[in-house]
């Protein structure tokens, strides 16, 4: 089975999609792959890569990664992310089959984060290639152009609609991150079946807990530990509030600590709120590579994730759900929907409402009253979640399985979980 993946970002940046790859190779599948300069997140391109380079490199691993030129996000600033998305929609599309000649692939594979737009070159290389086109659907547009704030105008948002309705219409298969994503793409796929496929594990949790590098050695105490990217959709208001309500309960909550791990936009401003409110239970740790991760968590107490309300953030799974299920420890959700859903089906933790500060403190002071027997029960029953749900061995397995049913022509539904998962707790 011939793959070619579609990823504005890829290797040496830090996304899920390059573990999917390692796992579709496992799974028997010859895998190439299209992507863009790395710049990611810094907005800046990274050492040894050109902003108008159009190169061919081996991965570490053995498979080819085509390159085209693209114009890096810079600092940040709406204008610079428009250039870079659609700078990179217009090399693939017109750069891509050219680096790609002589190359035959049986299933253009699109990584669809935001925006949804690079499928657009997904279409084109599936006329060029003669090939089937699957695109794995990552966020909901127009709405999450709505819910960032990014476009606000009703006319636009319609006509952003109307172009995705056209991409989803002509894709072979659609898969979706998220259960909830099922009923609103559904609607606009036309005859393109839409089917669940969740975001896999890191690969560097297959391994037993505690055998990861440990790249940090967290302070003695009760750390709850906050991975991933300090964005606009990631509630920090609420984590800020929380861990003063926190220290200003110090006599229930002895030692407890939020230590952020990651970086991200709002970086700058988590450390101007630390220092203006004198947290000193709330620390910034730094940015580490995924390897490092579970040595990391397994040092937690608990770990944290959190979003802003919103429907359309209801309806997502962040991936860091994944992670922390499979390193084996309590989770404290501040979140609502489909992502709170996971860790109260799991029976890993505690959900409580997202953007409420009080509730999110009440929950961790909940999971430091717990005896170390209780927590470790949570988080055990996590990662056997998460080895039913989310193990990437068996998601690759069956996406690969379901790449050669699509080009032999089948188009019809072939659900990647059955009823009873489901169901099931």
């Amino acid at each position: 089975m011939r793959v070619l993946i579609l990823s504005q970002h890829f290797w040496p940046e830090t996304f899920r999609i390059n573990e999917v790859a390692e796992s579709l190779i496992a799974a028997g599948c010859e895998v190439t792959v299209l992507t863009g300069q790395p710049n990611y997140p810094e907005g800046r391109i990274f050492d040894g890569y050109r902003a108008a380079g159009l190169a061919v490199e081996t991965h570490p691993s053995g498979y080819r990664i085509h390159r085209v030129p693209l114009c890096p996000r810079g600092a940040g600033g709406a204008k610079r992310l428009v250039a870079n998305y659609l700078s990179f929609l217009t090399a693939a599309s017109v750069l891509g089959p050219w680096s790609l000649r002589g190359r035959h692939f049986d299933v253009i594979f699109v990584y669809g984060t935001s925006p949804i737009l690079q499928a657009i070159a997904g279409i084109v290389l599936k006329h060029v290639k003669r090939a089937r086109l699957v695109t794995w659907v990552q966020d909901l547009w127009p709405q999450s152009l709505e819910v960032t704030g990014f476009v606000r105008s009703p006319q636009l948002l319609g006509a952003v609609a109307s172009v995705v309705r056209w991409i989803y219409r002509r894709n072979d298969l659609l898969l979706v991150q998220s259960q909830a994503f099922e009923p609103p793409v559904r609607a606009m796929a036309g005859a393109t079946p839409v089917e669940y496929h969740p975001n896999p594990g890191e690969l560097a949790f297959s391994a037993p807990a505690g055998t990861g590098p440990a790249a940090l050695t967290l302070p003695e105490g009760f750390n709850v530990v906050f991975a991933g990217n300090f964005g606009t959709v990631q509630a920090l208001e609420t984590v800020v509030e929380a861990a003063a309500l926190l220290r200003d309960r110090a006599d229930l909550s002895p030692g407890i600590r939020i230590v952020m791990v990651g970086s991200g936009s709002r970086g700058a401003w988590l450390e101007a709120e630390i220092a203006r409110r004198g947290l000193d239970n709330l620390v910034l740790a730094g940015r580490f590579p995924p390897q490092a991760m579970p040595g990391l968590l397994d040092q937690a107490a608990a770990v944290l994730v959190s979003l802003n309300r919103g429907e359309i953030l209801s309806q997502t799974v962040p991936s860091k759900v994944q992670a922390y299920l499979a390193a084996g420890r309590p989770i404290i959700a501040s979140l609502d929907g489909e992502g709170a859903r996971v860790v109260e089906a799991a029976g890993a933790g505690i959900a409580v409402t997202a953007e409420d500060a009080a509730a999110l403190a009440e929950g961790i002071l909940r999971l430091h009253a717990m005896t170390p027997q209780t927590r470790q029960a949570l988080g055990d029953a996590g990662r056997r979640y998460y080895e039913r749900h989310f193990a990437p061995e068996a998601l690759a397995a069956r996406l690969a399985a379901r790449f050669q049913q699509l080009v032999v022509g089948s188009r019809g539904d072939w659900p990647f979980t059955d009823a009873q998962d489901k169901q099931s707790p």
